[in-house]
């Protein structure tokens, strides 16, 4: 089993309603592939002061489950995850740092 952990980070701060719609279009994408056990997404829960830290700080977090390393690669080609992304990237910039890894616990 495969975790797909993706931090994402908007450049400017959106509407909760927005933040919501991203998520559930993410969500939505992934498990239309076929090839994902699960997905999960949080906010992140910020903490006073850390805007002043350099580092790319979460907006949320999107968790993907898969059973192996080419059913990650096909959610990475599946039809409309790219739409989806450029949507959202016209709308509200945003950055995104991943890592790939085996269950945590």
């Amino acid at each position: 089993m495969i975790k797909h952990t993706m931090i994402v980070s908007f450049d400017r701060p959106l509407p909760d309603t927005e933040l919501d719609q991203y998520l559930a279009d993410i969500e939505r994408v992934m498990i239309d592939t076929g090839s994902v056990r699960s997905v999960v997404a949080r906010r992140h829960l910020p903490v006073p002061g850390e805007e002043a830290i350099p580092a790319l700080i979460a907006t949320a977090i999107v968790q993907v489950t898969v059973d192996d390393l080419d059913a990650l690669a096909k959610g990475f080609g599946a039809p409309g995850l790219h739409e989806v992304i450029d949507r959202w990237q016209s709308r509200y910039p945003y950055k995104v740092a991943w890592a790939n890894h085996e269950p945590l616990a």
